[in-house]
């Protein structure tokens, strides 16, 4: 029998399915794409009237008229390497910091191939030119990409541009998972479903602000996948099986145009931290130790950062000053023991807000608590004075902090500053916070301060303890500007 005529097995079928699918090709997004052309182009006309002045490139007398020339080649081809390099790729346009390194790298490229195919067909190019017209390209682009990044997570906020997606896994990895992708819809991410061997069908499944309904069991994800339409499956953690059926899993969401996700169950560790060694085909993680030593930069940057903050603020601590005593004729200053590195207490220094009994009328108000975990937190809290109010709203506050960063006991950035009475009342490796320094602002203060919940506060602070490095200093401190500004969560 001929292999025209005979029957196809199973394996031939599955076969067949595969190369009868429709290859599922992403495109990037046009949109994208226009915004980078135009910024180019916007740059080489900038460099051009700024390396040559006054010029008509359309006369070949003139200079620059082979810089004129040659701009539209080296436009295309960077626009070229651009897709190449997959930068405007769905699968990471808007989150997460992959997208700016492929752009860093195919500008790179990109000079690169400019130079030396100018070397090798003996272009004269004028290297003021390009010095200019390079640098400024990839300024603009990634100016754009940050603009495009901003409106692209204020529509996912609003529920646009979102990619509906099969949660599975046990109800606890599910719970979590599902949490953090309803919590960050700048991913592009929503649950339209879960399927689980942990619930009965029909059960609704609460991931904080969002929810799904549970389907059927795991057996089931193939029916499930095809009749939800999701356009990916989410693995939350182990399924049963184990990785022979995860593998498989995968191959047959190929067949029907489905991508398959993996929850790595490696939480809160920055990628920097993890390296993978594969090992006969399996990709084993190696995740490196955190490092708790002080570091000599950081430290650097702690006396440089404040000494200067105390010289150049010195005249806002004289009017506050003023105004407080002005105020209820009470102390200045606000003096509180904290617990810092290694558990060791010392006192933090704040302009005072608060009345002048403000602790021995503390007890009485344990009623009207609204922090979460051993947080006491108030938004109407009647002990703040009315030039305390402002001070808070606009974190000042917090400046007298700086004596403590230059002594020593705190840091520009770094974990909240817990109280002694927080720390007795830890819990699960929460007292990790105190392998670093606290900070004056960290990621809570960037993340919403007071209006987070005390288990997401621990969160953020163990994973800049355990993920610190210097360019993440200088990213939380620039965050720190407009986070006061907008007042979120300050009372």
């Amino acid at each position: 029998m001929s292999l025209a005529m005979r029957p196809l097995s199973a394996t031939d079928r599955r076969g067949a399915t595969v190369l009868q699918a429709p290859v599922r090709r992403r495109r990037g997004n046009a949109g994208l794409a226009l915004l980078d052309l135009v910024l180019l182009v916007a740059a080489f006309m900038i460099a051009h009237a700024a390396r040559f002045p006054g010029e008509l490139p359309a006369n070949s007398v003139a200079a620059g008229w082979i810089e004129f020339v040659v701009a539209p080649v080296m436009i295309a081809s960077w626009m070229a390497l651009l897709s190449v390099f997959r930068t405007r790729d769905p699968r990471i346009v808007g989150v997460g910091n992959d997208e700016f390194r492929r752009l860093i790298t195919a500008s790179l490229v990109s000079v690169a191939a400019v130079a030396a195919v100018a070397y090798a067909v003996q272009i004269d190019l004028a290297r003021g030119y390009v010095a200019i017209a390079f640098p400024l390209g990839l300024l603009l682009l990634a100016i754009g990409r940050k603009g495009f990044r901003t409106a692209l997570a204020r529509r996912r906020a609003r529920g646009e541009r979102l990619q509906d997606v099969l949660l599975v896994g046990d109800l606890d990895d599910v719970r979590y998972v599902g949490r953090r992708i309803a919590s960050t819809p700048a991913a592009g991410y929503r649950v339209r479903a879960v399927v689980t061997d942990c619930a009965a069908p029909g059960t609704e499944v609460s991931f904080g602000p969002a929810s799904a309904t549970v389907l059927d069991g795991v057996d089931a994800i193939l029916d499930r996948a095809r009749t939800e339409g999701v356009s990916a499956v989410v693995v939350a953690g182990a399924i049963r099986g184990g990785h022979e059926r995860l593998r498989r899993l995968g191959w047959e969401l190929e067949e029907r145009g489905v991508e398959l996700v993996v929850s790595s169950p490696l939480a809160d560790i920055a990628a920097g931290r993890v390296h993978e060694r594969p090992v006969d085909g399996l990709p084993l993680m190696h995740v490196e130790t955190p490092e708790y030593r002080q570091r000599f930069g950081k430290r650097a940057l702690d006396v440089l950062g404040a000494g200067v903050g105390l010289l150049l603020l010195a005249p806002v601590f004289a009017v506050i000053a003023l105004v407080i005593r002005a105020d209820d004729r009470g102390p200045v200053f606000f003096r509180q023991t904290r617990v810092g590195r290694g558990g060791q207490e010392f006192s933090i220094l704040k302009f005072r807000t608060m009345c002048v009994d403000a602790e021995a009328r503390m007890d009485a108000l344990e009623q009207s608590n609204e922090g979460a975990g051993p947080l006491f937190k108030m938004k109407d809290d009647p002990r703040i004075t009315r030039v305390g109010s402002f001070l808070r709203k606009t974190s000042l506050d917090e400046l007298p902090q700086l004596w403590n960063v230059l002594t020593g006991s705190m840091s520009l950035v770094g974990p909240r500053p817990a109280l002694p009475r927080e720390v007795a009342l830890y819990e699960d490796f929460a007292d990790r916070r105190l392998l670093v320094t606290p900070g004056i602002t960290g990621l809570w203060q960037v993340s919403g301060r007071s209006d987070l919940d005390w288990a997401d506060g621990v969160r953020l602070d163990l994973h800049y303890v355990e993920n610190w490095s210097f360019v993440h200093d200088v990213v939380i401190l620039a965050r720190t500007i407009p986070s006061v500004l907008r007042s979120r969560g300050a009372y």
